[in-house]
């Protein structure tokens, strides 16, 4: 897969490397020269350019990638990246960093974001993941906003310990997309039986979420 990653600041370089390890095609393009040698980087193809030019991004050959990721620390840059990819070049597959939450509505289909990603959000997030096992916590927003990914973490007294996950009557919009038990990720059967301490990951839309919620709350209603 082709992943092309405007920016090569800490957040970038650091996508840009965990990718390669996983054998990904990257291109980074960033305007500083001077970044590839500090990025320590190796595998990588590099372009030096402004992102906001699109001779910059006809020079990176932006139709050929599978994935663009605007990861700069301006989320205007960001929003031109990633409305250019889509609209110009026809990239599948964008991702956009939000610097600024009070931005974070802008980044959605009619600016050709795919996925925002917030990163205060986010390590707020996984901060309460850590300290609030037994409640659902969202991850991430999905697509326009109108979907997320949530995760919840089993408590020792929770009702749907010891049963199925086919037989839970999960709200029509939320779905189980992987266990995570013991640090590694199950892909769930109907037959998988729930255990203390799984994390629990759904793609839920939004509104579902309190349906979701309410479920797995020590009052949730059963089959």
């Amino acid at each position: 897969m082709l992943v092309v990653i405007v920016g090569a600041g800490s957040v970038g370089s650091s996508i840009a490397r965990e990718l390669l390890s996983h054998n990904h095609e990257i291109l980074l393009i960033d305007p500083k020269p001077e970044v590839i040698g500090k990025s320590g980087l190796r595998g990588a193809r590099w372009l030096v350019g402004d992102a906001c030019e699109i001779s910059t991004l006809r020079e990176a050959r932006l139709e050929e990638a599978d994935v663009v990721v605007s990861a700069t620390g301006d989320d205007k840059v960001n929003l031109v990246v990633s409305l250019l990819a889509k609209t110009e070049f026809g990239v599948g597959r964008t991702v956009g960093r939000v610097n600024n939450p009070k931005n974070d509505w802008m980044f959605d289909d009619s600016w050709g974001v795919d996925v925002a990603v917030n990163t205060p959000r986010l390590m707020t997030a996984l901060v309460e993941e850590a300290v609030e096992i037994g409640d659902l916590v969202r991850l991430l927003t999905l697509q326009t906003g109108v979907a997320s990914l949530v995760e919840f973490t089993v408590p020792g007294e929770s009702h749907i310990i010891g049963r199925m996950v086919g037989s839970i009557d999960w709200p029509q919009d939320a779905a189980l997309v992987a266990i995570l038990r013991d640090e590694a990720p199950i892909t769930p059967s109907p037959d998988d039986v729930v255990e203390a301490g799984d994390e629990l990951f759904f793609v839920t839309t939004i509104p579902a979420e309190d349906e979701l919620r309410a479920l797995l709350s020590s009052g949730g209603h059963r089959r």
